[in-house]
């Protein structure tokens, strides 16, 4: 009977320290799995959840910002082309000279009622001697 117990205690060791091996080996897969993740994490210039929110909340903020300012240009053409209801000023553009309306307003015409065709007059080349 002796030698049943010894051979359970025996066994019951054996099989504790197996477990105790077991548990450090199971330590050192998960560091050495750890440092590998964090080496891929690294590479990969991941960013922190605070830079990430600080980031998108500027987003939506510019992107708000864009929204407003597109509105405010569709106003500002909507007002562009749209006819003006009252006159633009009281003061109304003069001609620069009389002379440029009269002749923009009518022809030049002969007293006969034909209109005068206007040429430039030739320079003729005189003869040297």
């Amino acid at each position: 009977m002796q030698s049943r117990n010894k051979l359970l205690d025996d066994l019951a060791r054996v099989a504790s320290g197996a477990a105790g091996t077991v548990a450090g080996i199971r330590d050192e897969v998960e560091t050495v799995v750890r440092q590998r993740i964090e080496a891929v994490l690294s590479e990969l210039n991941l960013v922190t959840r605070d830079e990430f929110d600080a980031v998108k909340a500027m987003a939506s903020k510019a992107r708000a910002e864009q929204e407003k300012l597109e509105k405010r240009v569709a106003e500002l053409e909507a007002r562009a082309t749209k006819p003006a209801a009252k006159p633009a000023s009281k003061t109304t553009a003069k001609p620069a000279s009389k002379t440029t309306a009269k002749s923009a307003a009518k022809p030049a015409t002969k007293p006969g009622g034909r209109t005068r065709k206007t040429t430039a007059k030739r320079k003729t080349p005189t003869a040297r001697n």
